[in-house]
Order: structure tokens, then sequence, then C-alpha cells
């Protein structure tokens, strides 16, 4: 429905440079050129050519990114441990990434990292793949830049110590996903307490302190498709002005026909302005100091609750909701053109439902990667980043694979916890698979024995087609059977009464 207005008034912003009308000046009819979205959204063609099961992760962590992660950790292994420790290779590598990813979905909130590896109540797949004492060891000296160049590059770059990885990491997000038509942008706060140049106070953040970053996410999917590290001003260096139109311009290179959605930090009339001339609209809400706005509309006395205002020029829309007494929403568009209003009992506006309907993407993928994250206690931010990067490179392989594979696994709600499992697993089994004695007790060796087999031919939950349950199957290579009687056993009854034999196709081997 329409609101109409039978005396059409011009009102001036508090700075006197923009004229506001109640009228609207042009009506909603066919699609602005600014909302004609050029790309095919969803998973870019370049992606769905090279998605399988295990390559999704893989696309967002490459091997130019790997090489550097492995080339500057060995090298502070070798200044370390000279000769005592040998150099990481990427298949340890692989196997510290999938312990990171498969603590994040065991381990509970708050839990010592170290109770996986318990041998009462730990898993099997932590203390097969790697001692806690060597993971202890890779994450004390992991890292992403030359620390002996690191000062001379930290004066003029306070993100010098992860500067190539991010970079690297950041260019590939956008090359495997194309948006929809909503984009959000929205800022971040990376849990962190230690010492950093760039720390972050945000009283509003459940964390309070940590590390800011700037993102662009599809509003529906909440995929990362952009990112940037807040670092602040360098010495010397002015305030910086402008900070939200400049962050939102950036965020939004190489998009074309999309609206972006954010909040009162970034929206103004000058930005809306901006992006029309880039073919992109804008909708977000405005802060009531804002200088381009008519100090009419902030005007509450005598206004019902849920009742709207509007004022127009040629680019934008403003609205002010009185959701309850002396209550002003304000929003902005340059998107919508006139003053619809919804048939709910609230009688929100159409700005309203689309600008709350399109604003948490980024605050989604918060509320997914804080659900199953690998972040560490650690005192370095470099690795705080770098767990932040397998976070959100986890998510979006996971989003890629769901949007290739829409009815994989599509009636279970937990399809992201199956996802980080199959995604850890296939890490970790090739470390698994080349150790000598992957077990020391016959038991554990039985039961990894039959897990690795489990994991790597059958590929149960990451097969595109929904298999159904599924169900626990002998190792048809090593079977594990009572000595005696024959019986297969598990790990549990082999003590006691039955003395476990592994059935080879070479030799019987006696535990």
């Amino acid at each position: 429905m329409q609101q109409s207005s039978s005396t059409e008034r011009t009102w001036t912003s508090k700075d006197g440079k923009i004229k506001w009308s109640t009228s609207p000046h042009r009506s909603q009819g066919r699609v602005s050129s600014a909302n004609v979205i050029k790309m095919t959204p969803g998973p870019t063609r370049f992606a769905v050519t090279r998605v399988d099961s295990h390559s999704a992760f893989h696309l967002f962590i490459p091997p130019p990114i790997e090489k550097i992660i492995l080339d500057m950790t060995n090298l502070e292994v070798r200044r370390v441990f000279q000769e005592k420790w040998k150099p990481l290779d990427l298949t340890d590598l692989h196997a510290y990434i999938g312990i990171l990813v498969l603590a994040g979905v065991y381990r509970s909130k708050r839990e010592a990292t170290a109770s996986l590896w318990n041998e009462g109540n730990g898993r099997l797949i932590f203390r097969a793949t790697m001692s806690f004492e060597t993971f202890h060891k890779i994450s004390h000296v992991i890292r992403l830049d030359n620390r002996e160049t690191r000062a001379s590059r930290c004066e003029r770059d306070k993100l010098a110590a992860i500067r190539d990885v991010w970079d690297k990491w950041v260019e590939i997000l956008p090359l495997l996903y194309n948006p929809g038509p909503h984009v959000t942008v929205d800022e971040r706060l990376v849990p962190f307490r230690g010492r950093c140049p760039f720390q972050q106070y945000m009283p509003n953040k459940p964390a309070k302190y940590g590390i800011k970053i700037w993102a662009a996410c599809d509003a529906k999917s909440s995929y990362a498709w952009n990112m940037q590290v807040y670092t602040g001003k360098l010495p010397g260096e002015a305030s910086e002005k402008n900070q939200g139109m400049r962050v939102v311009l950036q965020m939004s290179e190489g998009l074309q026909g999309h609206n972006i959605t954010c909040d009162n930090f970034f929206t103004s009339y000058w930005l809306g302005d901006e992006l029309q001339k880039r073919k992109l609209t804008m909708l977000g809400t405005i802060r009531k100091n804002k200088p381009e706005l008519p100090s009419e509309i902030l005007k509450m006395q005598g206004r019902p609750p849920h009742s709207s205002k509007f004022v127009f020029t040629e680019k934008a829309t403003v609205v002010s909701y009185c959701p309850k007494k002396n209550k002003n929403v304000l929003v902005m568009s340059t998107m919508h053109t006139d003053a619809s209003l919804s048939t709910r009992e609230d009688k929100k506006t159409q700005m309203i439902l689309d600008c709350n309907s399109t604003k948490g993407g980024v605050d989604n993928l918060d509320k997914v990667t804080a659900t199953y994250s690998c972040q560490c206690k650690t005192a370095r931010w470099p690795l705080v980043i770098f767990y932040n990067i397998v976070d959100v490179s986890a998510y979006n392989a996971f989003v890629l694979w769901t949007e290739i594979y829409q009815h994989w696994n599509v009636s279970k709600f937990y399809r992201r916890r199956l996802f980080l499992e199959e995604l850890g697993k296939s890490l970790v089994i090739p470390e698994i698979q080349r150790q000598a004695r992957p077990a020391r007790s016959p038991a554990a060796a039985a039961a990894l024995t039959e897990k690795v087999s489990s994991a790597s031919s059958d590929q149960s939950t990451m097969d595109p087609v929904d298999t159904g349950a599924n169900k626990q199957k002998i190792c048809q290579v090593c079977p594990t059977v009572c000595e005696k009687c024959k019986k297969c056993i598990c790990r549990k009854h082999t003590d006691g009464q039955h003395s476990v034999l592994h059935v080879d196709n070479t030799e019987n081997v006696e535990h």
C-alpha cells in the first residue's frame, strides 16, 4: 500500500546542502540499473569444476599459501630446535589444520585443548595423528612470515607478520562465489586480549577486546566475500575522515547491481551517492546527528506508535518509523523510491523489513564460526588471525559444497558438523597412514584401522548422494577376531577372556 500526502512540503537538510521533499520524485517502476546483477549468484564456474568431497577447503588455502606457511615455519623450526626436530612437510601441515578443525567440532567451549588427547575422555583420532606435545610444538613454531625481516616491514605495515598470507587468502574469496542481490558490510571482532598493536575495545561486542575485521558477506548464505583487518593509523598519521565510506567502497569493489546493507556507522547520503555511480544501491540505519537529514524528520512530539514519515530526494529515501512512544528509527535507502507500508500489525515500512532481512550476513558469520571455532589459547595475534582464516575457510567451503550438492544430507540439522568432521578426517588420515606405529595398544590399533579405512574409502557422509544411516563395518583387510573362538570383537572386549588376532592376507600377527 502507498502512503499519500495531500500537501507536498520541502525541507532543507541541517547543513543546508540537500532539499528533501515529502513526495516521491519517482515511482517504483522498472528495476533500476543499479539493481541488475551481471553475475550468476552462487559458486563460480571456477569453484564448481574443482570442488569434490576433499577439495572445497583446499580451494581457500591453496599451495602458494601452504608454501609460505611451511617455509616460514621451518625457518623457525631450525632456529628453535636446530637439528633436534625434523622440518615440517605438507602432510604435517594438513594434519595440524585437521586437528584444529576436529578440535572445533569436538571440544566444548572453554575446555582445554589437551583434554582431547586424554586417554580416558579424549578421542582416539587425536592421539593417532600426533601427540599433544607435537601439536603444542607446531603451535609454538608456526610462522606466517620471516621474523628476521619483520621489524623493518612493521614500520610501514602493522599486519606485516601475516600480510602475505592474508592478502593471498582475501584474493581467493571472490573468485569462488558470487553473492546474491544483497550484500552485508559490517565489522567483526575476533576475541584476543594479548599484546597487539591494533587491538580494539568494542563494548557492544561480547568479547569486548580483540582484532577488528571489516567484512562483506552474502546476506543470505553469509559467505565471506571480502575482508580487511583494521590496523588503525601509523604513528604520526592524522585520524581518518569518512572511514565508513572508505570501508564500504573498498569492500564492494568488483560488485555491480547489488544492494549494500550496512549499519549507522557507515550509512550516509554521500555514500549512497557514490555507490550509485558504481551501479550499487545502499540500505541501512542512519544516525540522527547526520547533517544531511532535515530537522523536521527527527521531531517525535505527537506522533502515534507505528507511524512513519518519509522524505525524498532524486537519489535517496529516508523513513522515520516510530515503533513506540518517543522512539525514532531512521533508515536511508537508495534502492526504495516510494512510501511503501506493509500490511503487518506494526505497520513497518518495506524499507525497514528489507533492512532487517539483509543486515545480518556478517553477524551470522560470527555466530556460525564461533559454534565450531578452532581458536586455541595463544598469546600471538598472527596465530589468532590464522585460526580465523581456518574457521572462515571451513565455513565458506561448507557453503560451496551445500550449494553445489544441495541434496547432501538435506534432512539433517547438523549438516555443517558432518562436513567439518569429514573435512578434519580427510586432513589427518594421510599423516596416520604414513606412521609405522599408528597406535600403541592392540585395541587402539584395531579401532583406528577400522576408522581410517571407513573414512578414507567409504566417504559415507561426504557422498553427494544421501546414503542413509551409517553402519559399522569390519575391515576386510585386517579384521579383528578372537584368537581362540574366531569371533569378531571390539576394543572394549579385548581383555580377559579374549586375545586379539589380526588376520592379514599374508600372515597372522598376534598381539
